[in-house]
């Protein structure tokens, strides 16, 4: 009896899945390699298959389409072969499962998705750090509570979103390890009943390991969620980095100017210039944590082995790449064109945000922190209740409010001498500053790709 239509329309992942092809066939084609090995089938056979595969290849690059009865990736691919090579593309499926086979191609389709995350992420890394070496003689405020708290060196502020990147970066990572596991010989679930060579599957795929546990290979989606993990951590400092940006383009503020290809008009309003990129960038974020919820809200109610729930791990898992991979672009554009203001930002400090530094002082003169803290507190309710700064109050308030306060005493109001105080490894001196830039071009410096296996080309030939 055929199966409901209902269920057909819900079973086929077609429309999602195609997108696997470039690693269904490559997996296949090592498969077929594999079974020439164990004696499953013939040299002929298997040169024979890949070549029938890599006809189907071209086909697919080509713009090929799935007909109404192909229910997923690998049923396609499967029609398309025996098209192209008659009754010996049925041998290629012998000792393998659907369940190792999908398992394998997005664990190829994971790793591949870091590496492209990578680039990137890093093309970004760079247009933060073009604007930081020019804003290292720049001074801002820093906020804490969205009110201002401390001056800091610019290049300091723009180098704090560059560092949460290099931490996605090290997750993303992360997961291409995870990934790197070959499932493929396991089977459904008992593993394979061939003697195939798994670690000559693994040196061919480019994977790093072999799984342990069958049951496990085929229902393990823990290297999906490390990698939606990482894209939604990196979607939130990327919302973090896009709500700074709007904070200060808006009037109010003005640190930076927008540029025109990253931003919108308003259909009403001439004056304005929307920054669409950024509110995109900030909106994602969203979306990015709800992918990894829907995943691991799947995942906590499986039993062992594998279960059709998993065919939705690639809705999530292909939106969120699919997003991030357009939202860095964008992101790291926004930011290329924007300017900064200067004069506005040198602007914005005040006196008072020395208020610490005044409590140091004292502190240097023998005073304790309690003490000083208090006495500096006095002076910023006698400065609130006067209506002006720290810098407008007479030196005499200042003596009156400790003894330890001397004719120096106004000379610690300065942004600059604040800034260069905090001459700790991390901090925003600028020989500190120096040190974070040489430490962040360091971390874009070129490497040699990560190995994955021996990448060998096994070939019947």
């Amino acid at each position: 009896m055929p199966t409901a239509a209902a269920l057909d329309a819900l079973n086929r992942s077609i429309g999602t899945d195609v997108r696997l092809w470039p690693f269904d066939i490559n997996l296949s084609r090592a498969w077929s390699v594999a079974l020439w090995g164990a004696g499953v089938i013939t040299l002929d056979e298997s040169k024979k298959i890949e070549k029938g595969l890599a006809a189907v290849a071209e086909k697919l690059a080509g713009g090929a389409t799935p007909v109404p009865s192909d229910e997923d990736v690998h049923t396609m691919i499967d029609r398309m072969l025996h098209e192209e090579v008659g009754d010996v593309a049925s041998k290629l499926h012998t000792g393998r499962s659907r369940n190792d086979q999908v398992a394998t191609a997005t664990r190829l389709w994971s790793m591949d998705a870091c590496a492209k995350l990578d680039s990137s992420a890093r093309m970004l890394q760079q247009v933060m750090l073009d604007h930081a070496e020019a804003l290292q003689d720049v001074l801002m405020p820093a906020y804490t509570h969205l009110q201002r708290a401390q001056p800091v060196s610019a290049a300091h502020w723009m180098l704090s979103h560059f560092w949460p990147l290099e931490r996605d970066r090290g997750r993303i990572a992360s997961a291409s390890r995870a990934a790197g596991v070959l499932p493929l010989g396991s089977g459904a679930i008992a593993g394979c009943a061939f003697p195939v060579s798994r670690v000559l599957l693994q040196g061919s795929l480019g994977f790093s390991a072999l799984s342990q546990n069958s049951i496990d290979a085929v229902g393990d989606r823990d290297f999906v969620a490390e990698l939606l993990f990482a894209v939604a951590m990196m979607a939130t400092h990327l919302s973090r980095l896009s709500e700074d940006l709007i904070i200060y383009g808006s009037s109010e503020f003005g640190f930076v100017q927008f540029g025109d290809a990253f931003t919108t008009g308003s259909s009403m309003m001439p004056q304005k210039r929307n920054p669409d990129a950024l509110e995109l960038a900030r909106g994602s974020g969203a979306r990015a944590i709800g992918d990894l919820s829907t995943l691991l809200s799947t995942l906590k109610g499986l039993p062992s082995g594998y279960n059709k729930d998993l065919q939705d791990d690639k809705r999530v898992l292909f939106d969120a790449v699919d997003t991030a991979l357009l939202v860095l672009p964008a992101v790291a554009g926004a930011l290329q064109e924007t300017r900064f203001n200067v004069t506005r930002m040198r602007a914005a400090l005040s006196s008072n945000m020395m208020a610490t530094d005044l409590a140091d002082y004292l502190v240097e003169k023998g005073a304790t922190f309690r003490e000083a803290h208090g006495a500096i507190g006095a002076l910023i309710r006698e400065s609130e209740r006067d209506g002006c700064d720290l810098d407008g109050l007479p030196l005499a308030s200042f003596k009156a409010a400790h003894s330890l306060f001397g004719d120096d005493a106004l000379d610690w109001l300065e942004p600059a001498r604040s800034v260069a105080r905090r001459d700790v490894p991390g901090g925003t001196s600028a020989s500190a500053v120096r040190a974070q830039l040489r430490s962040a071009h360091e971390a874009l410096w070129p490497v040699g790709e990560a190995a994955r296996g021996n990448e060998l080309v096994l070939r019947a030939i």
